[in-house]
Formats: structure tokens, C-alpha cells, sequence
């Protein structure tokens, strides 16, 4: 990491010069020893320090900016603001890799062009009430029985919905 110092209007002491550099050391295990580094200090009236830490990481450019009376609050502040910001950078960038990770591709086979019927199962349907083919099909464990209505004396299926509950399919004679 190359740290570059600069300074408008404000005296850089070594003292100053050592502490933005062992604040901007905690950067080493984020970056790589490419990475370049601008730090801006400057002094306005009233007392107002303003330093200005700037970094071209992975491609993208990040800033943080921070304004106090005190030049080495200013630093430890901004310093956090650029550490925060790395930080949410990195854990973009994995979760962006881990995103694809538990996407399941689509299995190769080949579409046939029409259904084709594979089964047939015939059973004698005895009539019975809404209840009792409820109970039966309870005791098959089945989604779903076909029986014979005793009040409508029609063709009728009883199912079990999403919700736990029952359906019950009725055909009317044409």
C-alpha cells in the first residue's frame, strides 16, 4: 500500500505524518501492496480540519471525508468511515460469488413431443358419504380418492388441499 500525503494550508507534522500512517496500517490486511492510498488534509477558519482519504480498490473508488476541530479526530474517524466501507465492499463481492452457488441447472433429457399413457387401474367404486371416503383416504395416506356419492349418486373426488384441509370434486351429468 502506497500511502501519499498532501496539505492545503495546514502544516503536516511528524507527528501527524506517524499517526494517519499507523491508522492507514490497519488498511494492510485489506489491500494489496498496489493499492494507492491519497490522504488530503486541510485547514479552514473557525478551526475546521478536514482530511480526505481517498482509495482505488478492486476498480471501484472509495472516499470517506470527515470535518473536526481536532486534525487527529478527523483522522481516526475518517479512517473508521474507510475501514466500514471496505468492508461492506468485500461482503458484496462474496456474496455476489456465493450467489450461483445452490442454483440447481436444469436436468438434460430431452422433451418427448406427446404424453403417452403408461397405466391403467380399474377399481370397483362403492357408494359411500363425503366422510367416509375422507376416512378412507386418510387410511390409504392418498392426496386424493375417487368413489361414488351416495347423495348425488354421481362420480365424486375428494382431496387434500395445500392448507390441511379438504376439497371435494363433483361431476354433473350432461
Amino acid at each position: 500500500m502506497r500511502i501519499t500525503i498532501s496539505g492545503k494550508n495546514v502544516h503536516i507534522s511528524d507527528a501527524l505524518r506517524q499517526r494517519i500512517e499507523k491508522k492507514l496500517g490497519k488498511l494492510d490486511r485489506f489491500l494489496v501492496e498496489d493499492e494507492d492510498v491519497q490522504v488530503r488534509l486541510s485547514q479552514a477558519r473557525g478551526g475546521r480540519n478536514t482530511v480526505e482519504i481517498t482509495i482505488m480498490f478492486d476498480g471501484i473508488i472509495l472516499r470517506a471525508e470527515e470535518t473536526n476541530p481536532d486534525m487527529f479526530l478527523s483522522v481516526d474517524k475518517a479512517v473508521d468511515i474507510i475501514v466500514r466501507q471496505i468492508r461492506r465492499h468485500r461482503t458484496k463481492l462474496e456474496k455476489r460469488l456465493r450467489a450461483g452457488v445452490y442454483e440447481q441447472q436444469a436436468p438434460d433429457f430431452e422433451l418427448q413431443d406427446e404424453a403417452v399413457l403408461v397405466r391403467t387401474k380399474r377399481f370397483v367404486m362403492k357408494p359411500m358419504s363425503v366422510d367416509d371416503a375422507i376416512a378412507q383416504m386418510d387410511l390409504l395416506n392418498h392426496n386424493f380418492f375417487l368413489f361414488l356419492n351416495v347423495e348425488t349418486d354421481c362420480a365424486s373426488v375428494v382431496y387434500k388441499r395445500v392448507d390441511g384441509n379438504y376439497g371435494l370434486l363433483e361431476a354433473e351429468n350432461a
